[in-house]
């Protein structure tokens, strides 16, 4: 590529990104009779580039991600040309503002393949939120046109030790836009923080998004290969004061059945579904209370709107499974729910 493009393509791609990437650090003004908040984040650019064939800056992702330093200060756009990485990456807490750039989701892959009876160098099983083949520590992580796998082989129901990740997301404020996610059991592991996943698209057969996220999924497909049967999310909300859950909006349920829409995982499990369509591959009842004892059905918050589609009917099946006026609905169908204003540029919300 010539200096000239090189330079002009870089630059685009600072200037699409770096509008995603603030913090939360507050300077009040010096006029005591008015405050203004200028929100203060990264300064500068790093611009690596990875790719499989040798023509980048690094062969591999995780080498790339090594390169940035300690305390990073800077937005780090990470472009990964097309190709499958096979590696296990791991984006430590002290590397915040880091983007992820694939050529389109069908184009650039990293897939690993752990499973949770597995066991990691200290001789001990990885369990399932050590398994996932990318695993994001750093707050202000955002990926987009790439695809997260774990190819280790779809259990059926009941079998213990074969969960397996492919991505996990235990940093806040974090952003995906057209990004893929395959995998089985616990496919995307929604841990912690503030998150929002854009047209992205996301597979699995049994609670393949799961955790104690606060994320928005907006105008996403979840797709099921459950054999016998399986569950979209399972959120683990164990408090009433806690302000996490999953907003499910514009999305379209599809795949093979029957699934469970959602499942209990914390006693205040919350799960909202919006304007989604369901295919006919919805069980009967619709969300599940996960272990039957512990009546959950009786604090959880389970709720739909105006959603519709030939499995829509069936997400309304039990009685503790909300159907939301607007004015409940609303905070769930917005950015703010995940704080979005101040780090989610309007033009990718």
């Amino acid at each position: 590529m010539a200096p000239f493009t090189s330079f002009f393509s870089i630059l685009t791609l600072f200037l699409c990104y770096a509008p995603l990437k603030y913090s939360a650090t507050i300077i009040p003004s010096t006029n005591s009779t008015k405050r203004h908040h200028k929100w203060v984040g990264p300064s500068g650019h790093l611009f690596i580039t990875v790719d499989a064939r040798g023509t980048g800056d690094f062969l591999s992702v995780q080498a790339a991600v090594d390169a940035v330093p300690d305390n990073n200060t800077k937005n780090v756009l990470i472009k990964i040309n097309a190709g499958c990485y096979v590696e296990k990456v791991v984006v430590p807490v002290t590397k915040p503002y880091i983007t992820f750039q694939g050529d389109g989701r069908d184009e650039t892959m990293i897939e690993w393949h752990d499973r949770a009876s597995d066991r990691g160098t200290n001789g001990q099983q990885l369990r399932t939120y050590r398994t996932a083949s990318v695993i994001v520590f750093a707050n202000y992580f955002s990926a987009r046109n790439i695809s997260f796998k774990n190819t280790a082989p779809a259990p059926m129901p009941g079998m213990q030790g074969w969960q397996a990740a492919a991505f996990r997301i235990s940093g806040d404020k974090a952003y995906f836009s057209g990004c893929g996610f395959y995998g089985a059991q616990d496919t995307l592991c929604d841990d912690a923080g503030r998150h929002y996943f854009k047209e992205c698209y996301i597979e699995g057969s049994i609670d393949f998004i799961f955790g104690n996220g606060r994320s928005m999924y907006k105008d996403c497909e979840l797709h099921s290969i459950a054999t016998r049967f399986g569950s979209i999310a399972a959120q683990d909300r164990n408090s009433p004061d806690e302000k996490t859950g999953f907003a499910f909006v514009g999305c379209k349920v599809t795949g093979r059945g029957p699934l469970y829409v959602g499942r209990a995982m914390g006693q205040f499990s919350r799960i909202v579904y919006s304007y989604t369509y369901f295919d006919d591959v919805v069980a009967h009842g619709g969300w599940d209370d996960w272990d039957h004892t512990s009546n959950k059905n009786k604090t959880v918050f389970f709720g739909v709107y105006k959603c519709w589609g030939p499995g829509a009917e069936a997400v309304r099946g039990v009685t503790w499974a909300r159907e939301l006026d607007f004015e409940t609905a609303h905070p769930f169908l917005v950015k703010s729910f995940v704080n979005g204003r101040h780090w989610i540029a309007p033009s990718d919300a």
